[in-house]
């Protein structure tokens, strides 16, 4: 489903991706983790074009990212995003949220946009706020809008940016449950997060990066077990006794 090759990405003189390669076949959960600055939200957004590479091959879904001519926008709307902010239209109702993409780029109907967008919102537990705007939700339930709306462009993938980082502590779990939830399903995603016990229960695979490199990359309980690298032992012995 994704194929990342050898891609290499700089913002001047600071190289953030160095040579990083990794696999994700249709159904699997990849967890991104590692120090903050390691690269991992950069990585995702070179993987739908949000960010251009200067080297290396991400194809998705057979669509070369990184090929002159590739039409982005057509990319992006398979390939679900969902930001640590929520980036909903403030001025608009949850329900209209869902549905303007779908309408603008699928070119559906009002009505079946509409059916399509009340299921959503039954899907995360959110069909009776479908009315308000996202002002009026907690930031928990916007997440899960979030969600909701990228699900409404029928996406082949998903990618996760730390998507419970902007969160209170008692929200994160609402949001966690609706992405195992997805997962059950059988989206393939990619998720970077530090929310390491969603990690060990969802991922199908670990990806460990740090200072823009993917220093290990194994199964879950593998990495959880026995990490393979010092860096990796060292990162987690910090962020599982905390």
């Amino acid at each position: 489903m994704i194929s990342v090759r050898d891609v290499y990405k700089s913002y001047g003189e600071v190289e953030v991706l160095a040579g990083c390669s990794v696999e994700v076949r249709k159904g699997e959960v990849i967890v991104v983790c590692g120090p903050s600055g390691s690269g991992k939200s950069t990585l995702i957004k070179c993987i739908n074009g949000l960010e251009p590479f200067e080297r290396g091959q991400i194809v998705v879904d057979g669509v070369e990212v990184g090929k002159r001519g590739t039409n982005l926008p057509r990319l992006r709307a398979r390939v679900g995003m969902v930001f640590q902010q929520f980036e909903l239209f403030p001025h608009m109702k949850v329900i209209d949220n869902l549905t303007i993409a779908q309408v603008k780029v699928l070119g559906r109907g009002g009505e079946q946009a509409r059916k399509k967008a009340l299921a959503l919102l039954d899907r995360v537990g959110l069909r009776e706020h479908a009315d308000k705007h996202p002002g009026q939700l907690s930031g928990g339930q916007q997440q899960r809008v979030a969600i909701a709306r990228s699900l409404a462009l029928d996406p082949v993938c998903m990618l996760f940016d730390e998507p419970t980082s902007a969160l209170d502590p008692e929200m994160i779990n609402e949001v966690l449950d609706a992405m195992a939830g997805l997962a059950r399903d059988g989206m393939t995603m990619v998720v970077v997060t530090h929310e390491m016990g969603f990690a060990r229960k969802v991922a199908s695979r670990i990806v460990f990066m740090d200072q823009g490199r993917i220093v290990e990359e194994g199964r879950t309980a593998e990495f959880f077990a026995e990490p393979k690298t010092d860096r990796a032992r060292q990162f987690l012995s910090k962020v599982l006794h905390h």
